[in-house]
């Protein structure tokens, strides 16, 4: 069942707003968030004290307020949490150059083999987060296991400043005990699918089949048939080929005019145009991302035999996709638009993909 591998998941708590407030010592014991203002404004992070008026992540700035008239919303600034990330990562290099990041407050570390040698897992976890601690002020969590899922599942067991090891030999155990919400790639609509199945647990979603998950839920039901019996093949993989690059804006107001439309969708173009050369990246699949006034999101593609790489290429075929949307009576909130191709994957078949489609599902939830 599970193999000899050691791999650390690190998680920065509440990343944003722990180095706002290790700058800003006065704001210690208030609630307080970053993110952006004004009506279109979302969070990015919340502090501890925030988070029990039921501020979050992605939670629209407006009603963040709402929640918690006292919060104190900071700007973000990202060059410095960039700054702060690569101290972090650095750190983790000391111990294994397998280091895969997901995120600038988050990264996979496959320790099996590690530069000091160190026999135990849990024990270049506490190294790593102790020097994390004296070198940046900040504190991080930490999930250690034999896969990334249950290192994942472990890093956020314990939070804030916490450290779960799941042994090989409690592994079904463990994932047995765990809410459905807590499985990685679970949000908050195929939670309440899940629940509709009566699946409220990792016991219960292991009695489903494998057909039956697939059924319900897609490609991305093969995972969770894996995830529920321990299995997660996936290495920990420090360059990724890159699968699509795109651009999406949040409108300053909704819009249903077909000529304010086309207006928007022509700024796209020009911006994905600049990250496509900046990337030099030649996919041949073009997609539209259309989000409505009720959050609703849709998506259309297209895909042509040559590259889409110029504005020139892109406009026209933007255009099409967009005559296919009905906003008449629909108003959008949001745009975007990406290229993408394909790659193959060197892990299982039935696990191609799914790596890139859950963490699609997962965060437009």
């Amino acid at each position: 069942m599970p193999d000899e591998r050691k791999i650390i998941h690190i998680d920065m708590d509440m990343f944003f707003a722990a180095v706002e407030l290790r700058d800003n010592p006065q704001l210690q014991g208030q609630p307080v968030a970053v993110g952006g203002k004004g009506d279109r404004g979302v969070i990015s992070t919340a502090n501890y004290e925030a988070r029990r008026w039921g501020v979050h992540s992605a939670l629209s700035t407006r009603r963040a307020l709402e929640l918690c008239p006292q919060l104190v919303l900071l700007e973000p600034h990202f060059e410095k949490y960039k700054a702060v990330s690569q101290q972090i990562r650095h750190i983790m290099f000391q111990y294994t150059d397998l280091v895969e990041p997901l995120s600038l407050d988050e990264a996979f570390l496959d320790v099996t083999q590690n530069k000091p040698g160190i026999e135990l897992a849990v024990d270049i976890a506490r190294e790593i987060k102790q020097k994390i601690l004296a070198e940046t002020g900040l504190t991080a969590s930490a999930g250690v296991s034999y896969c990334k899922f249950l290192a994942k599942v472990g890093s956020d067991y314990r939070k804030p400043d916490g450290l779960c090891v799941i042994h090989p030999s409690r592994a079904l155990q463990f994932i047995d005990a765990l809410r459905i919400e807590q499985f990685w790639g679970v949000g908050q609509r195929t939670a309440q699918h899940m629940h509709r199945l009566g699946i409220f647990n990792g016991q219960q979603l292991r009695q489903f089949s494998r057909e039956g998950l697939v059924r319900e839920f897609g490609k991305i039901g093969y995972m969770f048939y894996d995830f529920a019996r321990g299995i997660d093949p996936r290495p920990v993989v420090t360059e990724h080929i890159r699968k699509s690059v795109g651009c999406e804006r949040t409108l300053e107001h909704d819009i249903d005019q077909q000529a304010n439309v086309i207006i928007e969708l022509y700024n796209l173009v020009l911006e994905l145009e600049k990250r496509i050369q900046k990337a030099q990246f030649r996919g041949q699949t073009l997609t539209l991302k259309v989000k409505f006034h009720d959050f609703r999101n849709i998506t259309r593609s297209i895909t042509r035999p040559n590259p889409i790489t110029e504005k020139d290429d892109i406009l026209p075929l933007a255009k099409q996709l967009i005559e296919g949307v009905e906003y008449e009576n629909d108003p959008i909130r949001l745009l975007g638009l990406s290229v993408s191709n394909e790659a193959a994957e060197e892990i299982p078949q039935r696990w191609r993909q799914l790596y890139f489609d859950f963490y699609t599902d997962y965060f437009s939830e």
